[in-house]
C-alpha cells in the first residue's frame, strides 16, 4: 500500500512542478440555519451540470461546478473549468459488485484506495477542486457493509491527505425505507455530504428525507427529466419520451424543491447531461445535441440560475402524432405531423427513423447508438410520409428542429412493424484480416468485453518487451490470485446479446491465426472466437475455441480452424479468458490475424 508520507511528498512535487495557483479553501459550515458551502471565505450554492464540455456556455448561464465520474483526463477538466470560473466535484471512481467487484477482496480493495489517495495527493492544490466525490451508484441495494467500510475508509484517508475540501458518496435514489440513508449513518461517520442520484423522486425528495430523519446536507447530483424506467410505456414495452420542452420545465423545478425551498439541508444540484449521451435514446438525457446546439433545458435552468447571459428562445416542440403506430406492414405509407406552438419561421426541422433496441440500460452503462433507417421520407411542412421499414420490429420517429441562434428542440414517437426480422448483413472483410498487429487495433473490434474479475485485467497494446514481430506486442495480466477474468473483442462494442448490426463477413477464411507466450510458462489460457448465441438477433454465426493452452516462454503459433464454418457474421472477433492459478498472470499475443 502507498504510505501518506508518501503521497504527502507526491502532493509537493505535483503542485511545485505544476501550478502556482492558490489551493481553494472549502468548509462546510454548520449553524442553525442549517448547511451551507464556505468557498475561500464566500457562501457557494452548487448550481452545476454532469458534463465537461461547452463549459463557457454554463458559465454564461450561471452554472458554477461541474461533476466528474473519474479522474480520467482530470488535468484537462480542471484547467478547463478554472480558465471558466468553475469548481469541480471530483468524481473518484469505485468499483461495482455488478461489474466483477468484490468487496470481500482485500487486495482489491487495497489497491482501489491507493489508487483514490493518489488522485488526490495529485489534484488536491488544484483551484478548481471543490470537494471529493467517492463513488457513484455503486452501492446495488445498499445492504453489503463491506462496501459502506471502503468509503468510509476511503474518505478517512483522503481527510488526512486533504482536510480542506469535503468528501462525499453518491448513491442512486435513498431506498426503500431508507436503508442506504441508514447505512451511510451507520458505517460513514468520514463522509461529510450525500449525493443523491434522483429523477422522479427528486419533486418529493425533501420530504422524503425528512420523513426518514435523515439530518446529513445533501446534493442532489443528477436530476432532470422523468428517467426512462419511470416513464409510460406502449404495448411493445418501448418507453415514451417527452419532447425537449417538456422535460425543461422538470429540470429547473427539481432545481427550485431542493437547492431553494430546501437550502437548509441541500447545498445544490447537478443537471444531467450537459452534453448528448445514448441512454434508452439518444436524446432522453442530453441538455445540448450533438453540434452543440442547447434545448430547453438550458433555458430553463439560466432562468433559475439567474445567469448573466440573455439566451434567445429555443424552438418548441409539443410532441409528435403518427396516424398509426402498431400493426405496421413493411412497405407501408405512414403520415405523421409535428406538433409546434412557434411555428416553423426560421427553423429547419429534420425527420429520421431509427431501430429501438428497447433498452433501459443500468446504472449509466454504455449503449450502442441506434441504427439510423434508410426509408424514403418526403416532408411538407410540419408533416412527414414515409415508408415502413421491411424488417419488423420497435422504431421510433424523431423530429429535430434548430435555429440559427444555437437553440434547437426535439421529440419522437414509437412504432411498431409485424413482420419477421430481417438482419442487417455484415460487410465482407478485406483478407488478411489483422484484429491486432504492431499496436493497432482494427477499428471494427473493440477489446471492450471485459469479463469477471474485470478490476484485474490490464492490457497494454504498446508493449515493447520481445515482441513477435515489429516493435510492439499486447501484454495481458490478470493481478489477481483468484477468481477468473477475460476480454472480448467485440463489433460493436459491449453488444454481448447480438442486439446490434456489426461484425464483419470473414466467408473465405480458413483460420484465425495469432501468437502467444507467457511470462514464466506454464500460463493456462483458452482463447475463442463467436462468443454471441447465432439465435440472437445480431448473433455470432460460428464459435471457434481453443481451450486450456499451456502456453510456453517463446512465442508459439496458434491457430483455431473454420472448416465449413458460416462465416457471414463474426461479431466477435478473438477473445481470452483464463481461471486463477494461484499466483498473477502475464502473457503476451501478437499477429492476431484472419487468413484465407
Amino acid at each position: 500500500m502507498v504510505s501518506l508520507k508518501s503521497l504527502c511528498l507526491l502532493a509537493i512535487f505535483t503542485w511545485q512542478a505544476g501550478t502556482a495557483l492558490a489551493q481553494s479553501m472549502v468548509t462546510l459550515e454548520t449553524n442553525k440555519a442549517g448547511y451551507r458551502l464556505i468557498v475561500n471565505g464566500k457562501p457557494f450554492r452548487i448550481q452545476g451540470a454532469g458534463g465537461q464540455t461547452n463549459l463557457d456556455l454554463l458559465a454564461d448561464v450561471g452554472g458554477n461546478c461541474i461533476r466528474t465520474w473519474s479522474t480520467d483526463g482530470l488535468d484537462v477538466v480542471l484547467d478547463s473549468a478554472h480558465k471558466n470560473n468553475l469548481k469541480v466535484c471530483v468524481g473518484l471512481w469505485v468499483g461495482h459488485v455488478r461489474h466483477g467487484f468484490d468487496y470481500q477482496n482485500r487486495v482489491q480493495v487495497e489497491k482501489q484506495l491507493d489508487t483514490c489517495l493518489q488522485d488526490v495527493a495529485k489534484f488536491k492544490d488544484h483551484p478548481a477542486v471543490l470537494m471529493w466525490a467517492i463513488g457513484n451508484e455503486m452501492e446495488g441495494e445498499g445492504n453489503n457493509p463491506a462496501i459502506w467500510y471502503a468509503i468510509d475508509h476511503i474518505a478517512r484517508e483522503i481527510k488526512r491527505l486533504d482536510p480542506n475540501h469535503p468528501t462525499a458518496t453518491v448513491i442512486a435514489e435513498i431506498g426503500t425505507n431508507a436503508e442506504k440513508l441508514k447505512a451511510i449513518e451507520n458505517y460513514c461517520p468520514n463522509v461529510d455530504i450525500v449525493g443523491i442520484n434522483s429523477y422522479g423522486g427528486v419533486f418529493n425528495l425533501p420530504q422524503r428525507l425528512k420523513d426518514a430523519g435523515f439530518r446529513k446536507p445533501y446534493i442532489v447530483t443528477e436530476h432532470g427529466p422523468l428517467g426512462p424506467w419511470e416513464a409510460g410505456r406502449t404495448r411493445w414495452k418501448a418507453a415514451i419520451e417527452p419532447s425537449s420542452t417538456a422535460k425543461g420545465e422538470l429540470y429547473a423545478k427539481g432545481f427550485r424543491l431542493n437547492a431553494i425551498e430546501n437550502s437548509s439541508q441541500c447545498l445544490g444540484s447537478f443537471v444531467f447531461l450537459w452534453g448528448h449521451k445514448q441512454e434508452t435514446t439518444a436524446t432522453w438525457f442530453g441538455m445540448l445535441l450533438p453540434g452543440g446546439e442547447r434545448l430547453a433545458a438550458v433555458d430553463e435552468m439560466a432562468n433559475v440560475w439567474g445567469g448573466k447571459t440573455k439566451l434567445p428562445e429555443c424552438p418548441k416542440i409539443n410532441g409528435v402524432k403518427i396516424d398509426r403506430d402498431d400493426g405496421l406492414k413493411p412497405g407501408q405509407t405512414v403520415k405523421a405531423h409535428l406538433m409546434t406552438p412557434s411555428g416553423l419561421e426560421n427553423v429547419v426541422l429534420q425527420w429520421k427513423v431509427v431501430a429501438d433496441t428497447l433498452q433501459n440500460g443500468v446504472g449509466g452503462d454504455r449503449q450502442n447508438e441506434e441504427l439510423e433507417m434508410d426509408v424514403p421520407l418526403v416532408s411538407k411542412g410540419n408533416e412527414v410520409e414515409f415508408q415502413v421499414p421491411d424488417s419488423g420490429g420497435a422504431y421510433r420517429l424523431f423530429a429535430y428542429l434548430t435555429d440559427e441562434k444555437g437553440g434547437a428542440a426535439v421529440a419522437n414517437v414509437p412504432f411498431y412493424v409485424d413482420a419477421p426480422f430481417k438482419p442487417k448483413l455484415s460487410p465482407q472483410a478485406k483478407l488478411p484480416y489483422f484484429v491486432y498487429r504492431e499496436a493497432t487495433t482494427q477499428k471494427d473490434f473493440v477489446p471492450s468485453g471485459y469479463m469477471g474479475n474485470a478490476a484485474a485485467i490490464e492490457m497494454d497494446d504498446a508493449n515493447t518487451t520481445e515482441p513477435h514481430t515489429g516493435e510492439h506486442c499486447l501484454k495481458v495480466m490478470y493481478k489477481a490470485r483468484e477468481n477468473w477474468g477475460g476480454v472480448l473483442w467485440q463489433s460493436p462494442p459491449n453488444d454481448w446479446k447480438g442486439e446490434f448490426p456489426g461484425g464483419l463477413n470473414f466467408t473465405g477464411a480458413s483460420a484465425i491465426e495469432f501468437w502467444a507466450r507467457g511470462e514464466q510458462g506454464n500460463e493456462v489460457v483458452s482463447f475463442i472466437v463467436g462468443a454471441i448465441e447465432s439465435q440472437a438477433m445480431y448473433g455470432d454465426s460460428a464459435r471457434g475455441e481453443l481451450k486450456d493452452v499451456k502456453l510456453t516462454k517463446e512465442w508459439k503459433k496458434y491457430r483455431i480452424e473454420f472448416s465449413k464454418s458460416d462465416l457471414t457474421r463474426i461479431k466477435t472477433a478473438f477473445g481470452w479468458s483464463l481461471a486463477s492459478q494461484g499466483s498473477e498472470v502475464t502473457f503476451y499475443l501478437d499477429d492476431i490475424q484472419y487468413v484465407p
